[in-house]
This record gives C-alpha cells, sequence and structure tokens, in this order.
C-alpha cells in the first residue's frame, strides 16, 4: 500500500533538493557542512541562561492543565527544570534511551530536505541561539527554547517520536510531487499548532503554542478560533498564519490517531490531485468538517496582533 513515505529509500543519505522543487532560498554559513550541523552547541552566558530560566517559568504558569499530558510528563522525564538552556549532549542521552532521538545544533531555519533527513534519522535539529530581552515576547525564526522546550518533551512520546521520523520520511515522496507546501500545512497544523482530545478537555501538544504565554490559552479555552477534528486531507489543502495566532486549530483523538491518519493514508493519490497553492483560507469552516468549536473569529476580523485586538 502506497504510504505517506517512500518505503524503498535508503534514508541515511542526504537527499538532493531537485532544481523544479519550490523551496525557500536559504544561504548556508561557510563555517557548517551540507548537513547544516554547527560544529558544537553554543556556550551560553549566564544572562542567556536567565533568559531561558525566565522563558520555563513564564510557562509553566500557563501550561498546567492546558498542556498535553505526554507533553509535562516529558519536561519531567528529561528533566528540563534544571536551570538555564540544557545541555544537547546530556539531553540527547536522557533522550535517546527513551525513544532512539537526539537533539542537535543548527544555526537558523534549514533547508526542508535537511530537515527531513534529519527528522529521518530521529534527530532533531534545535536552534543554536536564544533570544534577547527585546525579543522575549515574539521571536519569529525559532530559538533554542521553541525548539527545545516546545519540541523535544513531546519526542519522549513513543508514538508521537515514530509519528515525526515517518514525518522526515515523507519529505522525499512531496519532493518528488513538488508539494512541499502540502506537507508543511500538515506540520504547521499538528507538530506546530496541533491540538488533543484529552478526556478532562482539549489541551496542546504543538510546539508553537506551547512555547508562547498567549497562545496557550488562546488555542486551547478562546471563543475566536475554529476548533475542527483532524482531516489530512483537508489540512494539507488549508493556507496558514506565520505571524499571528491561528484562525482555526485541528483536534487528534489520540497520538495513534494521528498515526493512523497519516502514516498509514495513500499518499501518491493525494499528491496527485492537490493543487499547487491551498485551496481553503486559515478561517474557513467546510461542509466536511467536524467541528469541535465553530469560532467567533473576533479576533481575526478586527485585525490580529496588529490591531492590537485582544486574543479572545
Amino acid at each position: 500500500m502506497a504510504t505517506l513515505a517512500h518505503k524503498e529509500t535508503d534514508y541515511t543519505r542526504l537527499p538532493d533538493l531537485p532544481a523544479d522543487v519550490y523551496t525557500a532560498p536559504l544561504q548556508k554559513p561557510e563555517h557548517v557542512g551540507d548537513d547544516w550541523l554547527e560544529p558544537k552547541q553554543t556556550s551560553y552566558t549566564s544572562d542567556d541562561d536567565a533568559i531561558w530560566n525566565d522563558l520555563f517559568a513564564r510557562q509553566m504558569d500557563v501550561l498546567p492543565g492546558r498542556a498535553a499530558s505526554a507533553f509535562m510528563a516529558g519536561l519531567q522525564k528529561l528533566n528540563l527544570n534544571r536551570g538555564g538552556v540544557p545541555e544537547f549532549g546530556k539531553l540527547s542521552e536522557d533522550l535517546d534511551a527513551l525513544t532512539g532521538w537526539t537533539v542537535v545544533p543548527v544555526p537558523m531555519l534549514i533547508p526542508d530536505h535537511v530537515f527531513f533527513w534529519h527528522l529521518a534519522n530521529r534527530r532533531f535539529p534545535a536552534g543554536n541561539f536564544i533570544r534577547t530581552r527585546e525579543t522575549f515576547d515574539y521571536i519569529q525564526e525559532p530559538d533554542v527554547f521553541h525548539d527545545v522546550f516546545g519540541h523535544v518533551p513531546m519526542l519522549t512520546d513513543p508514538v508521537y517520536a515514530d509519528y515525526m521520523q515517518e514525518y522526515g520520511r515523507a519529505g522525499w515522496k512531496a519532493m518528488s510531487y513538488n508539494r512541499l507546501k502540502a506537507l508543511g500545512a500538515l506540520y504547521w497544523y499538528t507538530v506546530e499548532f496541533g491540538l488533543l482530545q484529552e478526556a478532562d478537555g482539549i489541551k496542546a501538544y504543538g510546539a508553537g503554542i506551547l512555547s508562547g504565554p498567549t497562545e496557550v490559552v488562546y488555542a486551547t479555552e478562546a471563543k475566536s478560533p475554529n476548533r475542527i477534528m483532524l482531516n489530512v486531507d483537508r489540512v494539507m489543502r488549508t493556507d496558514y498564519v506565520i505571524s499571528d495566532l491561528q484562525p482555526t486549530y485541528f483536534v487528534i483523538e489520540s497520538f495513534e490517531d494521528l498515526y493512523r491518519q497519516t502514516v498509514e493514508r495513500d499518499f501518491d493519490r493525494l499528491y496527485r490531485s492537490l493543487p499547487p497553492g491551498f485551496t481553503f483560507a486559515n478561517s474557513s469552516v467546510i461542509d466536511l468538517d467536524n467541528v469541535v468549536q465553530r469560532g467567533s473569529l473576533e479576533y481575526t476580523l478586527r485585525g490580529g496582533r496588529g490591531s492590537g485586538a485582544d486574543p479572545v
């Protein structure tokens, strides 16, 4: 059966990026190789460690009761509250013992095909820098706090960890069909901004939600956004917002459900039917949606972050 990824591929080899595949051009720093890995993790200063500690404390004020139980358990398993920016060697040692993953430093956002290759080999690339006090509340390019605090605890969950590896492997197939934008939408609405239905309510498991104090409250409790049960075909046709709160979030029943909907889907047929661009706006609700909450879209309609609208 055709699935999310290529089954007859050597994932240990860095894939070539076909010339006709549409992707953002990135300038590789001279000091890194084709794998884009930093020679070593940055030696963080006491000021950097203080920023990490303050960011950590701020999130822990809002995450209990709103973050997925697997995320909260992952924080404890990795002892991320020990203080200061985690040392990647120790973090990787602990994570590898749990699910076979490691964390590797990269200088910035890296090209899609390199990102896929690292995920396919259970390596999570993390930004080798931390935001400043001036960018404390918002930084567009993911830093070490977003990457390590937001993403890595979820990699302690075995099913989610397998999903992430399969997502990396899926990049080869997406490139062969020139559908990286569609695969990116799947990552956006699950890994970055996914919600999970738990017994006591909807919780966040996406790193973009978990690493920001405003979005975790907004995503799980606000009246503005739509909350819709995940449908992979629909999500991969849906546009998304990069620099503001999401008008729509997609909800999964479990990580097993997420794995089944993606890894066991016939993506060859799906890619052949997808247009180059998106079909649905990020605020749309369509007839086939299984809607948990149809949002008022008040925050979005008032103009979002740029207007000073309240995230209600």
